[in-house]
């Protein structure tokens, strides 16, 4: 997969998955632009050094001012990966309004301004590559039980890139997204140390998928929410 010569925008690229799709990117030649909120996100990004990597913030990816002025900002974008998101758990009786409107903003909303600013500088370009991450809970609603409202903005994000696939084929942006399970993070194994983290996808193996999706050997495939639940 060759990025020589592309650029590509990542969201949340200071996780655990967004720092292994980063180094997998610049490993093949891509100059990546990494929006963050926290200053704190950037004064750990281990990439920060990286001549081919721009760091840009504070910006808030529910804000269609901020994210439109952080696109007009990303020379020509081949690709836009947005894996920025939160995660809440806990059943509808303790889960409220507040809690599922933040759970949309930073899931979906953020998905939705970020797809729309790169499609505009793409078609502009003529054409690149978006893909999403929905959840395992996104594709199979029942396992959304006890987080109803990330199960559903996930969803949300899964429907979107199906939608975006269809619309956006004729102007060669293939649009696709990956659903993972639970992801082998160090956070993930501190919340859950009984589970057994071998069946868990690793986020390097994740990653993989995400940059084929995402390079121009990618030819053909839009429109897909693609499972990445290794074992589990």
């Amino acid at each position: 997969m060759d990025f020589h010569n592309r650029h590509v925008v990542v969201t949340g690229g200071a996780g655990a998955l967004g720092l292994a799709v980063v180094e997998g990117l610049l490993r093949n030649g891509a100059e990546v632009s990494v929006p963050y909120l926290h200053q704190a996100e950037a004064e750990r990004f281990p990439f920060r050094a990286e001549p081919r990597v721009r760091l840009a913030g504070p910006i808030d990816l529910a804000s269609e001012t901020d994210v439109d002025r952080f696109y007009a900002g990303v020379p020509a974008p081949w690709a836009s990966v947005h894996l920025a998101g939160g995660f809440a758990m806990g059943g509808i009786a303790v889960t409220d309004r507040a809690t599922l409107l933040r759970q949309l903003e930073m899931n979906f909303v953020s998905c939705y301004l970020c797809c729309r600013a790169a499609v505009a500088a793409m078609r502009a370009s003529g054409g690149g590559r978006i893909v999403n991450v929905a959840a395992r809970p996104a594709l199979e609603p029942r396992q959304g039980a006890g987080m109803s409202a990330y199960a559903a903005s996930k969803a949300a994000v899964a429907a979107l890139t199906q939608a975006l696939g269809e619309e956006l084929a004729k102007d060669g942006i293939l649009v696709n997204a990956v659903a993972p399970s639970i992801l082998d993070t160090p956070a993930n194994r501190s919340s859950m140390p009984k589970a057994n983290y071998e069946l868990w996808p690793k986020v390097e193996e994740v990653a993989a998928t995400i940059l084929f999706l995402a390079s121009a050997d990618n030819r053909v495939t839009r429109g897909a929410v693609v499972p990445v639940y290794g074992r589990s």
